[in-house]
């Protein structure tokens, strides 16, 4: 399981929409750069996914070299946001059940509840 260490903190972003699943490194990176608009060595996460939403790759920087993971889904699709006008940040939790197959989009949010008096 991917894991990212807790002391680092790191920021997460996926690219809505999907991803040539031919570009590695210095492909990625060079989106980040150009579409995203960050800077790549800057620690954060960035999550990719293919045509047919069975692969996620994801790229960040390591002290000292780029790391570029991956995970293919043999039966399955991830719920990927097809929009890509826009790239959003995850938690790490929300992370967690993207890479569990699960909507990160439809999570329950809790409801509030005051007492009227």
């Amino acid at each position: 399981m991917f894991r990212i260490d807790e002391k680092e903190n790191p920021q997460i972003f996926i690219r809505p929409g999907m991803t040539d699943m031919r570009k590695a490194i210095n492909g990625l990176s060079m989106l980040v750069q150009e579409e995203i608009g960050h800077n790549p060595f800057n620690g954060n996460y960035y999550a990719f996914c293919s045509r047919n939403r069975r692969l996620i790759k994801i790229l960040y920087w390591d002290a000292n070299g780029f790391c570029l993971w991956h995970k293919r889904l043999e039966e399955d699709k991830f719920p990927w946001p097809r929009d890509a006008a826009s790239v959003k940040e995850l938690s790490m939790e929300q992370l967690s059940w993207l890479l569990h197959g699960l909507d990160f989009r439809k999570a329950y949010s809790g409801k509030k509840y005051s007492a009227t008096g």
